[in-house]
């Protein structure tokens, strides 16, 4: 019964995916002049990288909290459907804001400003050439573990792998997409095979030993008091979060597709996809009693399949270890080389982001396979160590991406991303959980913290020292008006009249008033870059390293010392967002009552007036 049964589950995927080869633009399309991807390529290429998680996460898992592991596997899968609903909305706050790509240290650098940039950016890079290495690694252990073969030849294997990789992203981003897709059918046909044999060929007391896991996971929540709780809860997540690395390659590479809505696409299937079938494969594999799991810690996934269908669907299910493994290494150069392109833009390397004809980002490829392969050279040897700093690295990213986005959305609201937004609560309880798990990981694995914290401080001080001279900053804020000029127009209106302070958001488009005695000023970030003037009478100011409300304050104090003598009425402008929207800026608009009693000569109002009212006065004072 059972071959039947895979049969049919075969002939039918051919089927499907023979389909779907068949459909016109199904990975790539041309749209003004330039190649995009679907939001099924960028799909893939994560799902490439996360799949390999299937091969170690059940053996490591288990060794560390037991038969338990397979229900935080659950548990954390349902964990980064929620993270990923927040990469979504990242995505789409960087494209509100004109930035395409980068992920991590594009809304790091425009949340935070450069210095928690560059952690993320140190954070995020490292794990990529991490990823690269130990993939790398692994990928030709499993591959050439059946025959004897010499440490040389072991090493041109490795080189050749990550010289491979570099020669299929160099001919180009459409060739990789189509070679990951082929690979891709493979995996999806050998795992759901996996799984239906499996199924259908349970080991005694499998369904008791299920039942088992989910007892001692309550247990371990509920037996030890809330603290005792909380830790186990904390002790099983950090240990199996590492299992989903790589959800952030899709928000990574956004600069490939046409817009965010393809990333919102592309973390549904894969929710759909390796967010089922890596816990149901965990649980199967965990839940069995045939299986000495310290005997095959490096070869469950593999021997499982030997057990299911016998000792050549075995070697199939190592073979396709190792083609995942490379595949990893593919989505490593991929979202790395749109890292470091979107940091060479930003500061001015523009020979380092020179493109083929192929339209592809050659040099940083070439760049990235030779890192790759000295840190192959100097670390083969001691992958455990460098597992460690990974793990850090990887949540780092993750907490600095939740904390940047709760901060923003506390800051800005949603106004501005009203087609996609998340609970900010929700937001929060995320970014606390994965600052517990950081600091976790932190503790038990302080040597790859203190290797971590060593690549962010060099990262800091290197970029520091561009940034001084590259900073697009410096573009930004010759842009910006002269305080000078506010000061004579001013002087030259008319002093028998109060003269009218009006403070823009930099979102407002409303019309201005042509009014002598009345200025438009916007406070803004450079980060974000310079808004458009609306008019003669619109100034600009930027905030750089202070709060809004102190550079309005010592803004009011320049004017205090130029005229003390003129009546100077302040409009704040009302606050129509709802109440839990404007509740994080509840400290700015509480120092913002506080300004008439530090400026008591001067006149404050908060008001808001209807478009149909803004339009009559700006026909008035034209007319």
């Amino acid at each position: 019964m059972k071959i039947p049964a895979i049969i049919v589950l075969n002939l039918g995927l051919l089927g499907f995916f023979i389909y779907l080869l068949r459909k016109k633009n199904l990975l790539s399309f041309m749209d003004g002049g330039k190649w995009w991807l679907t939001w099924l390529s960028v799909a893939i290429i994560t799902l490439m990288d996360e799949l390999t998680s299937v091969f170690y996460v059940a053996a490591e898992s288990y060794l560390l909290v037991g038969i338990a592991a397979f229900v935080f596997i659950i548990a954390t899968s349902l964990f980064i459907r929620f993270l990923s609903s927040r990469m979504v909305e990242i995505a789409h706050i960087l494209e509100h804001h004109g930035i395409r790509g980068g992920g991590v240290y594009s809304f790091s650098y425009l949340v935070l400003g450069p210095t928690m940039s560059f952690a993320a950016v140190a954070s995020i890079l490292v794990d990529y050439i991490l990823t690269a290495a130990i993939s790398t690694v692994a990928a030709v252990t499993n591959g050439t573990s059946f025959f004897s073969i010499s440490p040389v030849l072991l090493y041109g294997l490795m080189f050749a792998v990550i010289w491979f990789v570099a020669f299929l992203n160099i001919i180009g981003i459409r060739e990789n997409a189509r070679f990951t897709f082929m690979i891709f059918i493979v995996a999806a046909m050998v795992l759901l095979t996996l799984i239906l044999s499996a199924v259908m060929s349970p080991s005694p007391g499998q369904l008791a030993r299920a039942g088992e896991g989910f007892n001692l996971t309550w247990s371990g929540l509920t037996g030890n008091g809330l603290f005792g709780g909380l830790n186990f809860f904390i002790f099983g997540f950090a240990g199996v979060i590492l299992a989903y690395s790589g959800i952030e390659s899709v928000v990574q590479t956004a600069g490939l597709v046409k817009s965010w809505k393809d990333i919102r696409k592309a973390y549904i299937f894969l929710a759909v996809t390796v967010g089922i079938v890596t816990p149901v494969i965990t649980m199967l594999v965990l839940t069995r009693s045939d299986i000495n799991f310290k005997a095959h810690e490096d070869d469950l996934i593999t021997y499982f399949g030997t057990l299911v269908n016998g000792p050549w669907f075995g070697y199939i299910v190592g073979a396709l270890a190792s083609f995942t493994l490379i595949m990893a290494v593919n989505t490593a150069f991929v979202a790395s080389s749109e890292l470091l392109e979107r940091v060479a833009h930003r500061y001015g390397f523009h020979w380092l982001i020179k493109t083929n004809k192929a339209d592809s980002l050659y040099r940083i490829h070439i760049i990235n396979a030779t890192l790759f392969s000295v840190i192959i050279i100097i670390t083969a040897g001691s992958q455990e160590m460098l597992a460690h700093m990974y793990a850090v690295g990887l949540v780092a990213s993750f907490t600095i991406n939740m904390g940047a986005l709760v901060y923003y959305r506390y800051s800005e609201g949603s106004e501005e991303i009203p087609d996609y937004h998340t609970s900010r609560t929700g937001t929060f309880l995320i970014f606390l959980t994965l600052l517990a798990c950081f600091s976790f990981i932190a503790y038990h694995k302080w040597q790859g913290f203190v290797l971590w914290a060593i690549t962010v401080t060099i990262f800091q001080i290197i970029g520091f020292r561009v940034a001084k001279r590259r900073a697009p900053e410096i573009t930004e804020f010759r842009k910006t008006d002269s305080p000078m000029e506010l000061l004579f127009r001013i002087a030259e209106s008319d002093e028998s009249k109060p003269f009218h302070f009006y403070f823009r958001r930099q979102q407002e488009t409303t019309p201005l008033l042509n009014d002598p005695n009345h200025v438009y000023v916007t406070l803004y970030s450079p980060r974000g870059g310079t808004p458009a003037k609306q008019g003669p009478n619109h100034f600009l100011f930027p905030i750089y390293r202070e709060s809004l409300t102190r550079r309005l304050v010592s803004l009011i104090y320049m004017l205090q010392y130029d005229f003390a003598d003129r009546k100077l009425v302040f409009h704040l402008g009302w606050p129509t967002s709802s109440w839990l929207d404007r509740f994080s800026t509840g400290v700015m608009v509480y120092a913002l009552m506080r300004l008439p009693k530090r400026f008591p000569a001067y006149s404050f109002v908060m008001e808001y007036n209807g478009l149909e009212q803004q339009a009559e006065e700006v026909r008035r004072v034209e007319r």
